[in-house]
């Protein structure tokens, strides 16, 4: 989201190795930057650079943001991800919206003693909220752009999948399979914050020609499909 982060005005921003308890990414590509400011008329917080799981991290502290959100007031988290789609029907640089996921993290966000946030048992059959994804349609609809819609499947990482996953993932229902947004949500949706989120398609696997996949080539893929993804959540902001 860094081109959407870039649009922000009246902004400032902290790195998260000056912020106290924030963990710091290590990840190519991503800033490291807490950003506060105006986007479509609306008080927003950004976050550039996210933290994974296979980074070392607990689950505690990669979801620690969201509890930020919560103690700040957020009411909708908008959260984007690279992931390899396993639909056959999905093309490299597709935006897929994100209709349900499947967590496959080893470990859960919410174990250990109840967050007083949100319930023990926190329910999850509308984890992306519905009203934002007819929204999304709403737009992409006005603007042309073609969007996808399937559920997003959560792994550790930080090896890409094998053919035998990906088939395998394919069969229980999954589109597209990456290794962060599942935390984030849970957390998000257990402190009663509403989200949507949308994937942007940067390789595919699963078929019948295995393809080598590398980080470099998820980054350009997921930068030349930005401003479309952008240009949606742009008016998406601007009109919740």
């Amino acid at each position: 989201m860094g081109q959407l982060a870039s649009e922000i005005t009246d902004s400032y921003a902290f790195a998260y190795n000056d912020i106290p308890n924030f963990p710091v990414s290590t990840v190519e590509g991503h800033a490291g930057r807490l950003i506060f400011g105006k986007l479509g008329g609306k008080d927003v917080m950004a976050m550039e650079g996210r933290f994974h799981f296979y980074e070392g991290y607990n689950m505690k502290e990669v979801t620690f943001p969201e509890r930020v959100m919560h103690e700040l007031g957020i009411e909708t988290l908008f959260v984007s991800n690279a992931a390899g789609g396993m639909n056959p029907e999905f093309s490299i640089g597709d935006l897929m919206v994100i209709n349900d996921h499947i967590n496959f993290f080893p470990e859960h966000p919410l174990h250990g003693p109840n967050f007083p946030t949100g319930p023990r048992f926190p329910d999850m059959h509308e984890p992306y909220d519905s009203k934002l994804i007819a929204l999304a349609d709403e737009i992409a609809k006005e603007k042309n752009i073609k969007l996808q819609h399937g559920v997003y499947v959560g792994v550790q990482g930080p090896t890409f999948e094998t053919p035998a996953e990906y088939r395998m993932f394919r069969v229980i229902g999954g589109d597209a399979v990456g290794m962060s947004t599942v935390p984030e949500v849970i957390v998000a949706r257990h402190s009663g914050i509403k989200v949507f989120g949308i994937s942007i398609i940067t390789d595919l696997g699963g078929f019948d020609v295995p393809v080598q996949v590398s980080h470099e080539e998820v980054q350009v893929a997921a930068n030349e499909a930005q401003p479309k993804m952008t240009e949606i959540m742009r008016e998406m902001i601007r009109r919740s």
